[in-house]
This record gives C-alpha cells, structure tokens and sequence, in this order.
C-alpha cells in the first residue's frame, strides 16, 4: 500500500512556510504523493450537513487555499511524490479551464499529476459559483467527456449545451494523459468509476462497506470490457490522534493503523494520511507523518 499525505492547505497550515516544509519532507520521509483538496467557504448556515463527524463544517475549513496554487508550490520543492487532487468539485469548473489548470500542474511537476474529481457536498458553494446544484451529475459527466476530448484530440472540438469548443488547438498535452480518480459512494458514482476512472477516491468507511462498494467498481468496469484489475482503491483518513478514541476516526496511531493495514488487506492500495484536523503545528504534524510511515510501511 503506498502513503500518500495532504498537504498543508488549511486552518493553521495555510501558510508558504507549511506547504515548503512538508512537501520537502514528507518526500525524504518517503511518502508516495501529496494531495490537496477544494473548499471555498465556510457559510454561516450551511444548507447541507458537512458529510463527517456531527455534520458541522470543521472551524479549520475557514481558512482554505486554492489546490492549485498548493500543489505548484509542493511541485517546486519536490521532485519524485505524484501530486494529487482529492478531490477537485469539477462542476465548478469550466472544462478548458480545468483542462489548462490541471494539465499546467502536470507539466510544471514533470508528469506527476493525478486528477481526482468530485461532485462536492455543498450546494451554498455551488450557489456561490453561479453553477445549478440540480443536474449536477449530468454536468460532471459533461466535464469529463470534455477533459477527454482536449486532453486526446487535435484539433480539439466539443459540442454541448453546456459548452461548446469550436475546433481549436487546446495546447499543452499533459506529458501524459492524467489518471483520472473519482470520488463518490452512491450506486450511480461507483458504476461511474467503474466505466470512466483509474481510481476510486473513498473514505475511512467500515471495511466491509468498503470492500461491497468497490465490488460495485469493479463489476461496472468488467461490463464496460475494462480490467478492474487496473483500478485502484484510494481511502482518505482525517484522523484525530488521542489515548480515548474510536479507530478509524480517532484513536493512538497504533489503533488507527491497525485499520489502515487491514483496508490494505482489504484491497485498499493508497492511504492519503490528512494530519492537519490533530496536528498543533508543523513540528507536530511530521513528528505523527514519521509514527504512521513507521508503521504502514
């Protein structure tokens, strides 16, 4: 199973010095990629529970940097960890746009991208954008048949009621075409990944809920003639560390560990460790990175 660790983006850890120090770190520590995620705002009465712990939006989550910015920085002071998005709200997005964002961290990393996309929780945020909550799905599925087309074709030409590409040289290609990571849990998003993603970006879920939903992916991509075989199983784990806890939310290292290693077991084939919900500062947050990598790898 390989380690992977979200890089410093929000609350305390939103700062230059944070994001410089730990990605160079984290890599001579031996980590296998850094990982940013997507939040705008944090409303004061959110229409739509936060989808963890008692549903109240995190007080860290008021300060949030851009993932982009985050990870081109992380690209500048590393030179081997893959740098990953999990996950971008791709609907908030137009296609070319994201298209030139993400193919632009690609080139500036030399190829280390993986694209994770979502469809996101909040529908203030989508307000927020100016994007319709409603169809939603559909507009994602819109988004990655667009990403295709510029990241595979040239000249490039998309036409959608949504969006239309008039026959164009959309350049640069990413050095290669991105794995694309989808994140998601209800039937429709698992037969999704299935039949359109490289990776499932899931969650610390009991395992075996999540060894029933990956079953889902991998059932969707044999219909599609895809060998699940290739996908992989990337689990997301926000843990607060503490002698009083109840694994795989909290609880020692030693505990939450024990999870880790039986969801690798259990197909899990990357842990992205998110240390900044229980780390003080810096100092601390790489002190629990060297406990974890000690004991997962």
């Amino acid at each position: 199973m390989d380690i992977g660790l979200a890089v410093p983006q929000f609350g305390a850890f939103a700062a230059l010095s944070s994001v410089l120090r730990v990605a160079r770190e984290s890599e001579s520590m031996g980590f296998a990629a850094l990982w940013a995620g997507d939040r705008l705002m944090t409303p004061l009465r959110p229409k739509d529970p936060y989808p963890a712990g008692d549903g109240q939006i995190p007080e860290a989550h008021r300060v949030f940097l851009d993932p982009f910015a985050v990870l081109s920085v992380a690209a500048s002071a590393t030179s081997r960890v893959r740098l990953g998005t999990s996950a971008l709200n791709a609907c908030w997005y137009p296609p070319p746009l994201l298209a030139r964002s993400l193919t632009t961290l690609d080139h500036l990393s030399g190829g280390r991208l993986v694209a994770g996309l979502g469809l996101g929780w909040s529908s203030d945020e989508y307000a927020a954008v100016g994007v319709p909550w409603k169809d939603r799905s559909r507009r994602y599925d819109a988004t990655l048949d667009a990403l295709e087309a510029i990241w595979t074709t040239d000249p490039v030409a998309f036409d959608h009621e949504l969006w239309t590409i008039a026959p164009s040289h959309i350049d640069p290609k990413p050095a290669r075409r991105p794995p694309l990571y989808l994140a998601g849990f209800a039937e429709p998003a698992l037969r999704r990944i299935g039949r359109r993603g490289e990776g499932w970006l899931t969650a610390a879920l009991p395992v075996p809920a999540l060894t029933s939903m990956w079953r889902t992916v991998c059932e969707s991509a044999e219909k599609a003639g895809r060998d699940p075989g290739a996908l992989r199983m990337v689990l997301r784990s926000n843990p607060v560390v503490t002698d009083h806890g109840t694994p795989p939310r909290s609880g020692t290292v030693a505990e939450i560990c024990a999870y880790l290693a039986t969801a690798a077991e259990a197909g899990v084939h990357e842990v992205i460790l998110d240390l900044q919900h229980t780390a003080a500062d810096d100092d601390h947050l790489l002190e629990l990175a060297a406990q974890f990598m000690a004991r997962l790898k």
